[in-house]
């Protein structure tokens, strides 16, 4: 019963998509896409497109965001997510609270990781996600209904979160995630000073990006993390 029920929400089209037409969607992305000064091809383009177009229809019945207007939506998820990509770029992904895939599934739609972990202890996101994955054929990616620190250890290059958690919440909750050489990569609002004080020891920041967003609402900033290299036996 709850799988027609989510098969219905992923095909029935709806009056808040026809509100915004296709068109008109993709005009505003590519837009905003100039204003990142990113060239995307127009395949990877109507992917996105058809993720909000998807994200839109299946908010109506699950809540999956607050942000309801498919405009805002590019606004708010997909561009906030398209920021970062210039600063992950690795073979391999894990997104830690993707909430309905931001920033893990907009960058796995457009970047050519190996590997694709979205992590989320939600069901309802959960289950639009592997929607997703089936719309999407993103064989690469893999779906985690799951705290972040209930799962085993792994070796991604590069972990990351969007309005996850403090930065060292972030940290202690994914270490087994984390290659040795891996990067955190924290998408934050302003630089946040007083996180980054609280950082355990063995944690530093290698570099804080701000983070140039059309239509975003405030300031924008990604916090790299990495381990701190070891004096011993040098």
């Amino acid at each position: 019963m709850h799988q027609n029920r989510d098969f219905a929400v992923g095909t029935q089209r709806d009056s808040t998509v026809r509100a915004s037409p296709m068109s008109t969607l993709l005009a505003h992305l590519q837009s905003r896409l100039s204003a990142l000064e990113l060239d995307l091809p127009a395949d990877v383009q109507a992917r996105l497109i058809k993720y909000i177009d998807l994200l839109a229809r299946w908010n109506k019945a699950y809540n999956l965001t607050a942000i309801r207007d498919p405009i805002a939506m590019i606004d708010r998820h997909l561009v906030d997510a398209l920021a970062v990509l210039p600063h992950c770029r690795g073979p391999d992904l894990a997104d830690i609270g993707t909430g309905p895939g931001i920033p893990g599934l907009v960058l796995a739609l457009v970047h050519p990781y190996e590997r694709v972990w979205l992590v989320d202890s939600n069901g309802k996101k959960a289950r639009f996600l592997r929607e997703c994955l089936r719309q999407f054929d993103l064989p690469q990616v893999v779906v985690h209904e799951a705290r972040a620190e209930a799962l085993a250890a792994a070796a991604f290059r590069q972990v990351i979160s969007r309005a996850y958690s403090d930065l060292a919440t972030f940290v202690s909750s994914t270490r087994q995630l984390l290659a040795p050489e891996g990067r955190w990569l924290a998408m934050k609002g302003k630089v946040p000073g007083s996180e980054i004080e609280a950082l355990p020891d063995d944690v530093i920041v290698e570099r804080i990006d701000v983070l140039k967003v059309p239509g975003a609402d405030g300031e924008r900033c990604l916090v790299t993390l990495c381990r701190a290299i070891s004096s011993s036996g040098s």
